[in-house]
């Protein structure tokens, strides 16, 4: 990773750490790159969106290149569209899970793929030079989201009579998804589904399924799924209110998939966070499980490097290959969803591993690779480690898009998991 770019693009509080300044550089230094690009350009709600975008945009015109704005659309839809309409570069203005004061740069190339860590370090070298084309570009407005999801429909089955809760965290699938569904013949029940920058993933969306767990159960619908801001996670609640995160997502595509010939290689790609458990149980329907990094652009890397069809984050970030190359929440929930008309089973019969206690612990620092260079810190995650082992696991990272040290302790005892996350905590907030 670079100076700016995270796990996950450039990510930062709007007008602090990410203004339209850098903007501005970003959309310039893609020019810097590749001369006179033609780059596709989507957001989220956030009301620092526009800003964003539009600095982004002289940026790119300066250079010599030209923008279409194709207005709030999920993170995958720029993908998409970027590969299949042939533009150079997408970018997608969107700070994601984060809260509605954060916002983001992500950064698609021509095929589809996020930049990766290379690529990214590299553009930032023209970060701090400007260059004007003789003939400067132009910025222009297009409305391609039935492009879009016409393709979410290619994916698609018919879901009538399902009654399905919605929680659209105030964010890109606030149009798009309620529509899809209601395309496909099912009854849906919305929460969360205003233009709210301001409201962007506040006590709603994949974050806090509390929100959807409740709606789920005062609606009475079959089940219900949760995005995030920019509509590339997925978390699912079934009827009983019961919740699914990324890995159990992982685990019921992953059967079908095998099921139905699908699954190349009879092999999933994960990430370091992934529950022991899962591995386990894709073991026993003879399903090998590779890990990754956190982030789902490595999870993609490593799919493509082995050819590999599916991958995903315990956060909610799907990937299916064969159709995107990155993380969509939308198309997820409509393969889950697909998956339990066809089988006609709720999506606790359709899971049957049994996943390992984990811990998981946030702690807000100032100088979050102060503390993960801090010796002490690193003689207790191996003496831990050393102890644990071979009944359990721990991971510590700093985040990639916040200032935030990162705890899970996996282990087969759910207090032991939460007695030593605490241990650990309580000595990140001391360094």
């Amino acid at each position: 990773m670079g100076n700016f770019f995270g796990t996950d693009g450039i990510r930062g509080i709007f007008g602090q750490t990410l203004t339209p300044k850098l903007a501005e550089n970003v959309g310039n230094a893609l020019c810097q790159v590749k001369a006179k690009p033609k780059i596709l350009i989507g957001s989220d709600t956030r009301l620092s969106s526009d800003i964003l975008k539009c600095a982004l945009g002289v940026g790119v015109m300066l250079g010599g290149g030209e923008v279409v704005d194709v207005g709030i659309m999920p993170t995958a839809s720029i993908s998409y569209l970027t590969e299949t309409l042939c533009y150079d570069y997408g970018v997608m203005i969107s700070a994601s899970h984060n809260p509605p004061e954060y916002n983001g740069i992500k950064i698609f190339k021509s095929n589809g793929r996020k930049m990766n860590d290379d690529e990214e370090t590299h553009l930032e070298t023209f970060f701090s030079t400007t260059i004007e084309a003789p003939k400067q570009g132009g910025y222009h407005q297009k409305n391609l989201s039935r492009r879009y999801i016409n393709f979410l429909l290619s994916c698609a089955e018919r879901l009538d009579g399902y009654k399905i809760c919605l929680d659209l965290s105030n964010g890109s699938a606030y149009r798009i998804a309620p529509k899809m569904f209601k395309s496909l013949g099912a009854t849906v029940f919305v929460t969360g589904g205003k233009k709210r920058g301001d409201l962007i993933n506040e006590r709603c969306g994949s974050l806090h399924i509390e929100n959807l767990v409740g709606f789920v159960k005062r609606k009475k619908a079959d089940f219900g799924f949760a995005f995030d801001g920019d509509a590339d996670r997925l978390i699912a609640v079934d009827g009983n209110g019961e919740i699914f995160d990324g890995d159990k997502i992982l685990y019921i595509l992953a059967k079908q998939m095998k099921k139905e010939g699908k699954l190349y290689a009879s092999t999933v790609v994960g990430t370091s966070h992934t529950n022991s458990g899962i591995m386990t149980a894709l073991n026993k329907h003879k399903i090998n499980l590779i890990r990754t990094d956190i982030g789902d652009k490595y999870v993609i890397d490593a799919m493509e490097k082995m050819n590999l069809s599916l991958g995903g984050e315990q956060s909610g970030h799907i990937i299916l290959r064969d159709k995107i190359r990155t993380g969509d929440g939308i198309l997820t929930a409509i393969t889950l969803a697909n998956v339990i008309a066809k089988e006609k089973k709720t999506m606790a019969e359709l899971f049957d591993a049994h996943m390992l206690p984990q811990a998981n612990i946030d702690c807000i620092v100032h100088d979050k690779m102060k503390v993960m260079n801090n010796e002490e810190l690193r003689l207790l995650l191996s003496n831990i480690s050393c102890a644990i082992t071979p009944a359990g696991r721990v991971l510590v990272r700093a985040s990639g898009t916040e200032n935030k040290i990162r705890i899970m302790v996996e282990h087969m005892s759910q207090t032991k998991a939460k007695k030593l996350a605490k241990e650990i905590k309580n000595l990140v907030m001391k360094i």
